[in-house]
């Protein structure tokens, strides 16, 4: 990954694109719902129309080209990573179902005799 510095606050520009991107899809949204007699096609439409919007100016504000920079790097470094063989895969996964089955019948039969030490020989409850 990079080594540049996290900004954490824009231009006030930046700020007001971000302001008037979540405005235009709470429109969206709002205008789906508002719509509700009007054909699904209409309604879709102003909904992906808000929605459009939003993306186009996130995506032409600072935070957007971070956003854009930190997805190409996270690509990138996705490429780099040496992923294990199908055999190697099914090995770890049976060994992890392996543990989570012992570990299931453990905790069920730990459950198990604090009830009865609880129940039975503490408290004298007999079910």
């Amino acid at each position: 990954m990079s080594n540049q510095s996290a900004q954490t606050a824009g231009t006030s520009n930046d700020k007001l694109k971000v302001i008037l991107a979540v405005v235009a899809a709470t429109a969206g949204v709002v205008l789906f719902y508002f719509l509700s007699d009007k054909s699904m096609a209409v309604r879709a439409g102003a909904l992906v129309v808000g929605l459009a919007v939003a993306a186009g100016l996130v995506w032409f504000s600072s935070v957007g080209r971070g956003f854009a920079e930190f997805a190409s790097e996270s690509v990138r470094e996705t490429k780099k990573v040496v992923w294990p063989q199908r055999k190697d895969a099914m090995r770890i996964t049976a060994v992890v179902f392996a543990f989570v089955l012992v570990m299931a019948v453990f905790l069920w039969g730990a459950d198990k005799v604090l009830e009865f030490v609880l129940y039975d020989v503490i408290l004298g409850w007999k079910k």
